[in-house]
């Protein structure tokens, strides 16, 4: 899965919410320097869709406008979950 997060996603310590969130996923989360907030993750179904929904709110102080989500083909080859960016 893909998502990017836009809205006030920066410096409000969403990619770390996000990594807290993230048990049993792969992959990463990372600013962007459009001022959005990207994430790819892969694992169980359950577990990546309970994360999707945890991106609309994000942390306190995040103001999330919108979360544009796509699914993508397994692949396998993603690094246990890591804030880049």
């Amino acid at each position: 899965m893909r998502a990017t997060v836009r809205g006030r996603v920066q410096m409000v310590g969403f990619r770390a919410f996000v990594a807290e969130h993230a048990d049993g996923l792969s992959g990463t989360v990372a600013n962007r320097e459009d001022g959005t907030v990207e994430c790819v993750v892969e694992g169980p179904v359950g577990a990546v869709d309970r994360l999707v929904a945890l991106l609309h709110d994000g942390p306190t102080f995040a103001r999330v406008a919108a979360v544009d989500v796509s699914r993508e083909p397994y692949r396998g080859d993603l690094p246990p979950f890591t804030v880049t960016g």
